[in-house]
């Protein structure tokens, strides 16, 4: 499988390592009321979705980076793959205009 580094361009997906769902970017805030439950959840609840999936990628091999790869977990196909700070930045930005 290759994967398309926004920096690097194609990469063959044995210099990455898997790290799972890309919601892992989103972790709870540690002082919320809520925070053990968030907590809980966050590290212990997953999907297991056939189809288009958000994923985190490590580039071990390569520059460090951390990668959002969209990819269909049917047929391996990557649609989009991003750099992870570009990805958690966007979702904060989203959190602070609400």
């Amino acid at each position: 499988m290759i994967i398309n580094h926004p920096l690097l361009g194609p990469r063959d997906a044995q210099e990455f390592t898997y790290l799972g769902d890309a919601g892992l970017i989103n972790r709870p805030y540690w002082l919320s009321e809520n925070a053990l439950r968030e907590f809980h959840d966050y590290l212990h609840l997953r999907e297991n979705p056939a189809g288009l999936h958000r994923e985190l990628w490590f580039h071990e091999q390569g520059d460090r980076s951390w990668l959002v790869v969209t990819r269909d977990t049917t047929t391996h196909e990557i649609t989009k793959v991003e750099l992870a700070r570009d990805v958690a930045r966007a979702n904060r930005a989203a959190e602070v205009m609400q």
